[in-house]
């Protein structure tokens, strides 16, 4: 049984099916990318996997366990954090209230949530900022908090969604180093993102969706040069060389 897996997973949205019959496998420490253009259902499987939303058909299991259909907070407490495309601090609350937030998730110690709350943000880069109010940070130490956030929650599985989004390239190479050190700790990681630089430069296998289903599956490399990709990003006259 692999670490985590995705088996035949559908989504349907009335008439429109927003994920279509998605396989996939992750192996523990491993860096897993998920592309596609706008629309193709990325955000839509981090829902389903942390149970925003419920399967219409087929099961997601997480170190051999069965977790479709728990409610958000066990999947949580079980070890899958994430990270929100769109970054929504708590903005009249502290940079460390903000992510002792998420330490409360195994404590109900304020002093050990604190504790936890100020190791995380030493990690991420923001422990000269933790009595600064979460609404003062630029977007780059917002992204920086949202990572924060999910990882005071300690996840064996991060689901990171649109780390990069936002960012001048210095900062997009800062969000590049967070997160190999995220997986070095020992933190395994399913990524979304539209910065190719990152997605090829971490993943060790990508997954390639279009409006929901699979187009390709392998390396950066061979997924990159995939013409259902390229034609998927570019268009038609681009994957047929013109």
């Amino acid at each position: 049984m692999s670490f985590f897996e995705v088996k035949k997973i559908v989504k349907n949205f009335g008439g429109l099916t927003a994920v279509n019959n998605l396989s996939f496998t992750v192996e523990k420490g491993e860096i897993f990318g998920l592309i596609g253009p706008n629309g193709s259902g990325k955000t839509t499987v981090f829902n389903l996997i942390t149970s925003y939303y419920p399967l219409t058909s087929g099961a997601i299991y997480f170190k051999g366990q069965r977790i479709d259909g728990l409610p958000t907070h066990r999947i949580a407490a079980l070890g899958i954090g994430r990270t929100f495309q769109v970054v929504k601090p708590l903005r009249r609350m502290t940079v460390l209230e903000n992510v002792m937030v998420g330490a409360f998730l195994h404590t109900n110690n304020r002093a050990q949530a604190q504790k936890k709350a100020l190791e995380v943000l030493d990690f991420c880069g923001l422990a000269h900022r933790k009595d600064a109010q979460a609404r003062s940070l630029t977007i780059a130490d917002r992204k920086r908090l949202e990572i924060a956030r999910a990882l005071a929650t300690e996840p064996e599985l991060l689901l990171l969604d649109e780390t990069a989004a936002g960012l001048n390239p210095k900062e997009t190479e800062e969000a590049i180093e967070i997160i190999r050190k995220i997986r070095d700790s020992g933190v395994t990681i399913i990524i979304v993102e539209h910065v190719m630089k990152v997605m090829m430069g971490l993943s060790d296998r990508i997954l390639a969706i279009n409006f929901g289903s699979e187009i390709a599956q392998g390396t950066p490399a061979e997924v990159a040069n995939h013409p259902e990709v390229i034609k998927a990003y570019l268009g038609e006259q681009y994957a047929k060389g013109h």
